[in-house]
């Protein structure tokens, strides 16, 4: 564990300590609170507002190229004027544009609110990763990141369901006006409760040209692409998963929206319990052994699950697991892969954390935007697009060696 920090953990009052890993726990959930829990309400908001499903499908990829794009902006902020700052910009964003969102009534309307709310919310997700990697080394910042999924996974789990109960008290308007009361209470506890971990002798005050060089210089490190390009095929997985899963579930299969977040709930709990048996895998393997042999599962289930939905072999049930299990398999690799890239990277943690996020949120979304963009009635899309993500992903980190590093 590194010591050149004003805050460490081993410093903190267990109670303390405990505050500090809430806190960033909520702040690296925001991207599925801001996901998941509208979910249940596609058919109602393309109803209400009048357009096609689709249009409610686009909201989803809207946000993550929203979080692709803010992500490098705070990256640039963090390593300048430190964590805290930039964090408590976006969260103050995110809140005003979820209610923007509540308050909508067009579809472009929509996609424009949710794209700024995902610029806010951006803001969460890098400097999360940037405190874990400004506290720990490389090992002991996969288990932390294991340890933030196991808070991050309880999102997936009651988003869903929570969102399917405020549909029928609040309707889908109601929902924004959660994830906003969400983001108030974040940022409240962000303002009170987490340390600054950049000491202003570390921070860079870079020009807008130099930023550009040191943006050009992650992508020139070879390592440090590889895993990013993993990372951004995990988040390809999930959010195939997540943009085709209502129509897969609700309309194709006739589940209910209650019942939607009953499974939706069933699989994340499976990607929170693989998450934790990493914390236990981490004492005896390498970051980079696990998550090359949780990535060739994740492929070959991908590629059974589009098998299931072209050929109709086993139907509903044999889909179900396999979505469980690449789903399962992303526990595994969403804290491995983010470690292994920003293991090197010391004064330019927020930096490499921004580009890490971007091109796993536009990765992300571009899986999203694939399903939508073939949707047919059936499984396929989204079921073809989960096992691309998975076999490209296995190859990239299959080629990758360790850690990055710096000459990449």
């Amino acid at each position: 564990m590194k010591t050149a920090t004003s805050a460490l953990p081993a410093e903190m009052s267990r109670a303390r300590l405990t505050g500090f890993v809430l806190i960033l726990g909520a702040l690296t959930a925001f991207s599925a609170m801001s996901i998941d829990m509208y979910l249940p309400a596609f058919p109602q908001m393309a109803r209400d507002l009048n357009v096609p499903l689709s249009t409610v499908q686009l909201s989803v990829s809207a946000f993550l190229f929203g979080s692709a794009l803010g992500q490098l902006f705070y990256g640039t902020l963090a390593d300048r004027w430190g964590r805290r700052a930039p964090l408590l910009l976006g969260l103050s964003l995110y809140v005003a544009s979820t209610i923007g969102c509540a308050l909508v009534h067009s579809g472009a309307g929509l996609l424009f609110w949710r794209v700024a709310m995902a610029v806010g919310g951006g803001a969460g997700m890098v400097i999360s990763r940037a405190v874990v990697r400004d506290l720990y080394d490389t090992t002991e910042a996969a288990r932390m990141f294991s340890l933030l999924m196991l808070i991050m996974g309880i999102a997936p789990i009651l988003a869903p369901l929570g969102g399917g109960q405020l549909l029928l008290v609040t309707g889908w308007r109601g929902i924004f006006g959660f994830l906003a009361i969400f983001g108030l209470i974040s940022l409240a506890a962000a303002a009170v409760g987490l340390p600054e971990s950049l000491p202003a002798e570390r921070r860079h005050r870079r020009s807008g040209a130099e930023m550009v060089k040191v943006y050009g210089h992650l992508l020139k490190n070879r390592n440090y692409l590889r895993y990013a390009v993993a990372l951004g095929c995990v988040a390809g997985v999930n959010f195939a998963y997540i943009s085709g899963a209502p129509f897969v579930f609700i309309e194709l299969h006739g589940i209910s929206p209650q019942q939607f977040g009953l499974f939706f709930g069933v699989n994340a709990f499976g990607l929170i319990g693989a998450s934790q048996v990493n914390r236990k895998l981490l004492h005896r393997f390498t970051p980079q052994k696990i998550g090359a042999a949780a990535f060739v599962v994740n492929a070959i289930s991908g590629l059974a699950l589009a098998a299931t939905a072209a050929t109709g072999l086993g139907g509903f049930p044999a889909q179900a697991v396999c979505i469980f299990i690449c789903l399962c398999m992303t526990g595994l690799l969403y804290p491995n892969m983010t470690a292994l890239a920003l293991a090197p990277f010391d004064k330019a943690a927020g930096s490499a954390s921004a580009l890490l996020g971007t091109i796993q949120y536009t990765l992300g979304a571009s899986g999203g935007a694939l399903v939508g963009l073939f949707h047919n009635g059936t499984a396929l899309p989204m079921s073809a697009t989960m096992a691309l993500c998975g076999v490209v992903g296995t190859c990239a980190v299959l080629t990758a060696k360790g850690a990055a590093h710096h000459g990449g």
